[in-house]
């Protein structure tokens, strides 16, 4: 317990091009319980690194940095929810280095969930929640006035697309606007169609800070009927 205790969580960041005008925070997956450290060589972590590159590429130079949040332990841990100390500690960070600065937030399988919850802090816009880990009790008030985009693939088998989907409806009387894509022929370690994955969260990045456009891909997505918004074939 000591040496779990004397664990720091880690931030890598890419710097913006000029002043920092939003920060884009990024969340690893991890699982429901585990008190084991997150090395920067762990599978859950690696993931997110060229999603955060692509990100960087598309936004820095409209002034907008990207942090990677490296998790003390790797699990969520209820009660005490170890995952969303961490974000909320990485979040403290960007406050206290770029006050008053809008940040959207980044999440795959666990970090979904746990964007998802911190989502509530005043200086988040958006969340882009990747095959996020969304049991029927998640509670959806955090995403209230903001913009969610939920991204699920349709073979995944270690979380549910039934459930994100429910969530997304339980969701759309909160959110400012929300939509929900499922990406076809794909499972949870988002491997096979790599560049759609990345290709969503670039868009939605761009569009959640109201900055121009890369391609069309969210193009007629937050203004489609629910029964369609919330399952956007891709």
């Amino acid at each position: 317990m000591r040496e779990e205790q004397q664990r720091q969580a880690a931030v890598t960041i890419r710097r913006a091009r000029g002043p920092v005008r939003a920060v884009v925070l990024v969340l690893h997956g991890g699982a429901e319980r585990g008190r084991a450290a997150v090395h920067p060589w762990r599978l859950a972590y690696l993931r997110m690194v060229p999603i955060v590159k692509s990100v960087h590429r598309a936004t820095a130079r409209h002034g907008v940095e990207v942090r990677l949040l490296r998790n003390r332990v790797r699990g969520w841990n209820a009660p005490g929810l170890d995952a969303v100390r961490d974000a909320r500690w990485a979040l403290e960070g960007i406050h206290a280095d770029h006050p008053g600065v809008p940040v959207v937030l980044v999440g795959h399988s666990m970090g979904g969930r746990v964007a998802l919850r911190v989502a509530d802090d005043p200086a988040v816009l958006g969340v882009c929640a990747l095959a996020p880990w969304t049991p029927p009790s998640e509670p959806v008030a955090g995403v209230r006035d903001r913009t969610v985009l939920i991204a699920h693939g349709t073979k995944d088998l270690i979380t549910s697309p039934a459930d994100s989907c429910t969530f997304g409806s339980r969701a759309e009387t909160v959110a400012a606007r929300i939509a929900r894509f499922e990406v076809s022929d794909e499972g949870h370690a988002m491997l096979r169609r790599s560049p759609v994955w990345t290709r969503l969260v670039c868009a939605f990045t761009l569009d959640a800070l109201g900055l121009p456009p890369a391609d069309g891909v969210l193009t007629g997505a937050w203004t489609r009927p629910t029964a369609e918004r919330l399952r956007i074939p891709l």
